[in-house]
């Protein structure tokens, strides 16, 4: 296997992305991106080859994610964390709802390649070099394509508004 400080400056930003997608904490990802590489270390002669480098430490860090959760549920609330509300209120989650699906109904009613550029973009968490390699096009190709079905849900946007 590469060495592994070539592997973190290669694919740091991939895992902390992925993390940070999934707990939605800066810090926390970036502690456990840390861990996902120590991990890495220490089981480098578990990794077999069999995927790519980037999936296997994904995998990696998707187990540490799971396993921070499985703590956090089993530890007892702080007197601050029990006074705050745990769930948002119906009426947030309901226009929250209704403003997800407005937007997915405007991305669905894309052009077919915009809307994957869009997709892989925004809920894929791609970047345009990976967008590219995905659909067998170039890094600009997916750039353009993202800018253009962006615009393109602007004018849809202002056109509904009061």
């Amino acid at each position: 296997m590469e060495d592994m400080e070539a592997v973190y400056r290669q694919h740091a930003q991939t895992v902390y992305k992925f993390l940070l997608s999934q707990c939605r904490d800066g810090d926390l990802a970036e502690e456990l991106t840390q861990e996902t590489f120590y991990q890495a270390m220490r089981s480098v002669g578990r990794y077999d080859g069999g995927c790519k480098i980037s999936v296997w430490l994904c995998q990696i860090a998707k187990h540490l994610w799971y396993q921070r959760l499985r703590k956090q549920k089993n530890a007892p609330l702080s007197l601050e964390e029990a006074e705050e509300p745990l769930v948002p209120s119906a009426e947030d989650c309901a226009l929250a709802r209704q403003d997800q699906l407005e937007l997915l109904r405007q991305i669905h009613a894309l052009p077919p390649d915009a809307r994957e550029v869009l997709y892989l973009r925004a809920f894929g968490g791609l970047s345009f070099r990976e967008i590219g390699d995905v659909t067998g096009r170039t890094e600009n190709w997916a750039r353009v394509t993202f800018y253009r079905g962006k615009e393109k849900l602007k004018k849809g946007a202002e056109g509904h508004e009061c």
